[in-house]
């Protein structure tokens, strides 16, 4: 198992079969889990093949199991990045809140961008999700949460 993200906000591993074990940390980390949940069954349900798939949710632990959407890309065009975070909003319905390259990965078996880390996102058909968290972060550093 390799660890990918160890921050007072989530833990993160890559597990020798690929998949992606997510443990939710500190302040309103059952909100940012129930978000991130919510907003990738949204996801999954509109056909979005860009984003990680729920294979399983252990709300008792805070924790999920995704698919793996590729590692985390050292340098992506602003042109690029922006184009991935306006495709997600205008032909899925998510807005992601923290559209930064951090959440950016490139997986070679699709051979294309994708997007992570949805505990901010929302979904804007219903309005559901963190913004004002995420607003109210933007000002912090969120290694600090």
């Amino acid at each position: 198992m390799r660890e990918i993200k160890d921050t007072k906000q989530a833990t993160v591993h890559i597990k020798f079969d690929g998949t992606v074990h997510k443990t939710y940390n500190g302040p309103k980390a059952r909100e940012r889990f129930e978000n991130e949940v919510r907003v990738l069954r949204y996801l999954e349900e509109k056909g979005c093949p860009f984003v990680p798939v729920l294979k399983e949710v252990q709300p008792d632990e805070l924790s999920i199991m995704t698919s793996n959407c590729g590692h985390v890309v050292d340098r992506i065009s602003e042109d690029k990045m922006k184009a991935l975070y306006e495709e997600l909003e205008t032909t899925y319905g998510v807005r992601h809140e923290d559209a930064f390259a951090r959440n950016v990965t490139y997986s070679p078996q699709m051979g294309r961008f994708c997007l992570i880390d949805f505990e901010f996102a929302t979904i804007l058909e219903t309005g559901e999700g963190l913004t004002v968290d995420a607003v109210a972060m933007r000002g912090r550093d969120k290694t600090n949460l």
